[in-house]
């Protein structure tokens, strides 16, 4: 089993660091416009011609909202992420070039120029950085930036614009040959694995949303939204463990079961794979059955799902696609189930005479490593508290820790819900006069007293905030770690005096 501080030190191979935060980066790019598509999705299945409620002035918004809406909140977020509000300004400036030297939706020429113009405008900061004289600060600013978003936008309408057309193209043709000699169903070979070690987010937002929003304009939905999403061949796994496991994965995977069919979080039923990674197979002929049903059905969603819940798949879906969208979840689920509890089957009196009930903490472990994050969700299968790292009570007694933050990778999600549950044990102990909040691990500026991390994640914090006291958590949702800050914090409280605290 691995053991927390090994988690922690190990250092992956270099490639899949890079892929890791490439697949990161692009979901950070775009999961938060996910409502910006449903939006759209929404307004195009209930106002156009075909729609149960045809209103020709509202269904006008469907053609400005995918051609420039949406490209430019992928662009102004993929500029921010690299530089700020300056790079998330350039970035957008940039994509309107590639938007309107084309016939086509632009996402992916927007996720290219947003990041690239937020770097440019990075390195072009640099080049006077301490140079520009009192008073010139905002003059320059202003005018570097519209020159070079000019610029961008000149050389993304004449020469990126064509570049990505033609791949978008390229790509969607790749697409529509696979539907037409029924070999769709092979891409699971690859989406499956993927997901289960570090490639979803780089193959479903990278990929299938831009191509699959493209072919929903055209077609009015599109079968790629439903090739990742689909929580049937999880679903099927869990299902398995829950009836023919053995220990403490048998005991949780009902939970799991729950939190991945109904809440969308996928990767709760990774490390499952993990223990057996013969379960591969299941979860790849699974992933193959339900896509043949789509295919066969000709289903689609109108806009992408997410989180990959059963109930966002079918708030997206046309009234026509509803019955293969179900038969196909629930075929997907069948064929799993079926491999997984064969295999658990066939090798129970093996894992009983070697004592192995299930390593599903090492597992959690592993799959957070291979995702390059950690995850409060997975945390929460294991006991709580096994894996936390890091001392509180003992590293931070010299400092005054008045600026609390948790730190993940998204600054949205996971840390969200620790700074939720420590601001609460610090309201019931009855200390004040601290700042809980969350951000992203990029956001960090040293400013932090302490910063509480999921033990994947510290070593990157400790780059961002290396005069902070960094504090390790294998779970945000509930560690004992939490209690060990709120009796260090109450503790200084109590030493000092009220100017002091005000300090």
């Amino acid at each position: 089993m691995t053991t927390a501080s090994e988690t922690t030190t190990r250092k992956p191979g270099g490639a899949r660091v890079h892929v890791q935060r490439f697949g990161t980066f692009l979901s950070n790019m775009v999961m938060p416009n996910i409502p910006a598509f449903i939006a759209w999705g929404i307004i195009t299945a209930l106002f156009i011609a075909e729609g149960p409620i045809p209103n020709k002035d509202i269904a006008s918004m469907v053609g400005p909202m995918i051609t420039y809406l949406l490209p430019l909140l992928l662009a102004n977020t993929g500029g921010r992420l690299v530089y700020g509000v300056r790079g998330g300004v350039v970035g957008t400036i940039a994509a309107m070039g590639v938007i309107v030297g084309t016939d086509i939706p632009m996402f992916i020429g927007a996720m290219v120029m947003g990041p690239l113009g937020g770097y440019l405008m990075k390195l072009v900061d640099r080049i006077w950085e301490g140079k520009i004289k009192a008073g010139f600060e905002m003059l320059v600013n202003n005018f570097s930036a519209g020159i070079l978003g000019f610029v961008l936008a000149i050389g993304g309408f004449f020469g990126i614009a064509p570049l990505v057309e033609g791949l978008s193209k390229a790509l969607e043709s790749g697409v529509n040959w696979l539907v037409s000699v029924h070999l769709l169903p092979l891409v699971s070979i690859l989406v499956e694995p993927g997901k289960v070690l570090f490639l979803n987010n780089a193959i479903n937002h990278g990929v299938f949303t831009p191509i699959g929003t493209l072919e929903s304009q055209q077609a009015g939905k599109s079968i790629l939204f439903l090739i990742e999403t689909n929580p049937g061949p999880g679903a099927g796994i869990l299902l398995a463990w829950a009836i023919f496991g053995l220990g403490a994965a048998r005991a949780a995977a009902p939970g799991a079961f729950i939190i991945q069919f109904f809440g969308g979080i996928h990767e709760i039923y990774f490390p499952y794979v993990l223990m057996k990674p013969i379960l591969i197979i299941g979860a790849v002929l699974g992933g193959m059955t339900g896509v043949a049903v789509n295919v066969a059905f000709q289903t689609g969603l109108r806009a992408p799902a997410a989180p990959g819940s059963v109930f966002a798949i079918f708030a997206q879906a046309p009234v026509s696609s509803m019955f293969g969208i179900a038969l196909a979840i629930v075929a997907a689920a069948a064929v799993s189930f079926t491999f997984t509890a064969i295999v658990l089957r066939s090798s129970r009196r093996r894992d009983i005479a070697a004592g192995n009930a299930g390593d599903l903490a090492g597992a959690v472990a592993q799959t957070e490593a291979n995702k390059g994050k950690s995850s409060s969700v997975l945390g929460g299968l294991v006991q709580e508290g096994e894996h936390d790292t890091g001392d509180a009570q003992g590293d931070a007694t010299d400092r005054l820790v008045r600026n609390i933050v948790f730190a993940c990778d998204a600054g949205m999600g996971s840390s969200a819900m620790g700074a939720s549950v420590l601001r609460n044990k610090m309201k019931k102990a009855g200390v004040e006069g601290v700042t809980v909040t969350n951000q992203a691990i990029s956001n960090l500026d040293g400013t932090a007293d302490l910063v509480i991390t999921q033990q994947q994640l510290t070593d990157r914090a400790k780059g961002q905030s290396p005069d902070s006291v960094h504090v390790s958590v294998d779970n945000f949702m509930n560690s004992p770690k939490y209690d060990e800050v709120v009796e260090l914090v109450k503790s200084q409280t109590q030493q000092n005096t009220p100017e002091d605290v005000k300090k």
